[in-house]
C-alpha cells in the first residue's frame, strides 16, 4: 500500500495522529492560497483552519479520484472565494482601512528613519493595494489560476487538476490574467498620473 492511501486509510478510521501529520504537512500551502484570495492573515488562519475541518468532517466522500493535496486545495480555495463572494461589500472598506488604518486604532508612529525609506514603504504599500484591486477585478477562474501559480508555486498540471481544467485552460488562464493585470493597472497608472 502507497504512503498517501496509508495515510487515507488511516484519516477514515479517524486516527488523529494521521490528522495532525496532515495538518502539519499541508498547514503552510493551504494558509498561503487562503492568503492569496483574502489578502488578510487572520482570515486566511480562520480558512485554513476550516478545510481541516472539512477535511475531518468529509473524508469519509474523499473517493480518491485525485490526490489528497489537490482535494485540499479545491476544499482552500472553494472556502476563499465563498468568504470573498459573502463579504465583498466590506472588502473594499477593509482595503482602504488597511492602507490609511482603521480610525479604532491610533496611528503608529513611524520610527526613526531616513524620509527616503518611509517613502518607499507608502509607494510599496500603494503598488499592492493595486495589484489587490487588478486582482479582484480578474474574472474568477483567471484570478484563482493565478494566484494557485504565484502565491503556491504550483505547476501548470496541478493547477488543472484543481480547477478540474485542462492544461492548455491553464496556460489560457494564466495568459489572459497577466494580460488583464497588465491593462487594469496601467488603467490605474494612467488615472493617478492624470
Amino acid at each position: 500500500m502507497q504512503e498517501e492511501e496509508l495515510l487515507l486509510e488511516q484519516l477514515k478510521l479517524g486516527d488523529e495522529d494521521a490528522y495532525r501529520r496532515v495538518v502539519h504537512k499541508y498547514q503552510p500551502k493551504i494558509y498561503n492560497t487562503c492568503i492569496g484570495f483574502v489578502k488578510d492573515s487572520e482570515i486566511a488562519r480562520d480558512l485554513s483552519q476550516e478545510v481541516f475541518l472539512e477535511l475531518y468532517r468529509s473524508i469519509g466522500k474523499f473517493r480518491g479520484d485525485s490526490k489528497l493535496s489537490t482535494w485540499l486545495y479545491r476544499i482552500s480555495v472553494n472556502k476563499s472565494l465563498n468568504h470573498l463572494k459573502s463579504n465583498q461589500k466590506h472588502q473594499w472598506l477593509k482595503s482602504l482601512q488597511s492602507f490609511f488604518g482603521s480610525e479604532d486604532e491610533p496611528q503608529k508612529d513611524l520610527p526613526d528613519r531616513r524620509q527616503s525609506n518611509a517613502i518607499e514603504q507608502l509607494e510599496q504599500k500603494e503598488l499592492s493595494s493595486q495589484m489587490h484591486q487588478a486582482l479582484n477585478r480578474l474574472p474568477e477562474s483567471q484570478r484563482t489560476a493565478f494566484i494557485l501559480k504565484n502565491y503556491d508555486e504550483l505547476s501548470y498540471k496541478e493547477i488543472a487538476e484543481v480547477m478540474n481544467v485542462t492544461f492548455d485552460a491553464v496556460e489560457s488562464l494564466l495568459h489572459r490574467a497577466k494580460s488583464n493585470l497588465q491593462k487594469h493597472l496601467l488603467e490605474t497608472y494612467q488615472n493617478y498620473i492624470s
